[in-house]
């Protein structure tokens, strides 16, 4: 009899598994399901290309023809209310009914919400929905209150300065970027918004935000009030666990899974933003990243294990944003470091390379215009990979190449 595969979540990790299969040879039925009724789509782009780009269009995954030819099928706009695991199934919250031989939980995260704060004014990045929302409200004479200084607030900042809105950046933290980007990087990320006519205020906490007909008003904690015709909501992320827990399985930071992606059922794998794992190169350290490349690889491992390959997780997390002109790339966890060493390259980029006391290379940090960096940060990524103990004054040396350094490694 056929076996059955079925995948929930149709974003960049689900996505991803169910192409896979296929190109290991997976003769089965696979059946990708969506919560959204949009085919498989790019979400990195829409704080970026989509709110700069004249006419807004998804960056797709896989289209129709893509899926049909791979004999894939989509049910697109389809809630799955509870996991039997005994019976093996799906079941809708239409009432519809999917069984499964092996199933892959690819649900993601969703933004975490302010409690209590709800408003017609009041926006969160998610969907094509919400991008198409923010992008009618930007332009010259609008002004856009942004709460939170992570990625997804600067990456929407620095495109609503680019079409012309005025922005304020509220961060109740004292400074921008505190999860994972080394300070002095933060610091300039921070100059650059300055310089791009954003308005950024520090360590002031929100006490409510009032959402009228016209406008939404910020109250702040120091009694300062902030008046914007949309108020963006980027306070980090929380991975889609729903289904998992009700279905009796283990969740620590997300769904836990093991070195393979498994759960605690042999039948039920989960990969991308909605679990967490051990990271073997940093001890086994429990991580759960929200990362486009993080959703690929993961989507492959899956498929790969799905179909029985036992093969442990391997890649090095490694995380972009684009602001304005600058990119910045991070490979590995910069916080496992403890001693930092800075190479300058030309046109002010530099990288921030972290050792753990060991001289390990735990991470390295880069940021410059365009792709000044990829190129080194790609090296970094292998030799972090490698486990690698570089020369120090080598790594401060822009005169000495990271590829020499790979190849003694």
């Amino acid at each position: 009899m056929s076996q059955h595969y079925v995948i929930v979540g149709a974003g960049e990790c689900g996505a991803r598994a169910a192409m896979a299969l296929r190109e290991q040879g997976f003769a089965g039925d696979v059946t990708l399901v969506g919560g959204e009724s949009h085919l498989p789509y790019e979400r990195p782009p829409l704080s970026k290309e989509g709110m700069l780009a004249e006419l807004f269009a998804a960056k797709t995954i896989a289209t129709a023809e893509r899926l049909a030819e791979a004999g894939i099928a989509f049910r697109g706009g389809l809630a799955v209310a509870g996991i039997d695991r005994e019976g093996k199934r799906l079941e809708g919250a239409d009432g519809r009914v999917i069984g499964y031989d092996k199933l892959l939980l690819a649900t993601g995260a969703a933004p975490r919400r302010l409690p209590g704060v709800e408003g017609e004014r009041i926006v969160y990045l998610r969907t094509i929905e919400d991008a198409l929302r923010l992008r009618e409200a930007l332009g010259a004479g609008r002004h856009l209150a942004v709460i939170g200084g992570g990625f997804i607030g600067l990456e929407l900042a620095a495109s609503a300065r680019l079409r012309g809105a005025e922005v304020t950046l509220i961060e109740a933290l004292p400074r921008l970027l505190s999860r994972g980007v080394p300070e002095a990087m933060a610091r300039q990320i921070e100059a650059r918004h300055l310089a791009g006519g954003v308005k950024l205020v520090f360590g002031d906490g929100i006490a409510g935000i009032a959402s009228g007909a016209e406008s939404a008003v910020v109250t702040l904690a120091s009694g300062r009030r902030i008046e914007a015709d949309l108020v963006l909501v980027g306070i980090g992320a929380v991975p889609n666990v729903t289904l998992a827990e009700g279905a009796g399985l283990a969740i620590e930071n997300g769904i836990a899974v093991d070195r393979h992606l498994a759960t605690g059922d042999p039948d039920i794998f989960a990969a991308g933003d909605c679990c967490s794992f051990p990271l073997e190169i940093y001890g086994g350290r429990r991580v759960r990243l929200e990362s486009w490349r993080n959703a690929q690889d993961q989507g492959n491992l899956a498929a790969r294990n799905m179909l029985g390959a036992g093969e442990a997780i391997s890649s090095v997390p490694w995380f972009w944003s684009d602001q304005y002109e600058l990119t910045l790339q991070i490979a590995g966890l910069s916080g496992e470091g403890t001693t930092v060493v800075r190479r300058e390259l030309e046109d002010g980029a530099s990288i921030l390379f972290h050792l753990a006391a060991d001289g390990r290379l735990v991470a390295a940090s880069g940021l410059g215009v365009g792709n000044a960096v990829a190129r080194d940060i790609r090296l970094a990524e292998m030799l972090i990979g490698k486990r690698a103990r570089p020369d120090v004054a080598a790594l401060g040396d822009a005169g000495v190449k990271l590829k020499g350094l790979l190849a003694a490694a």
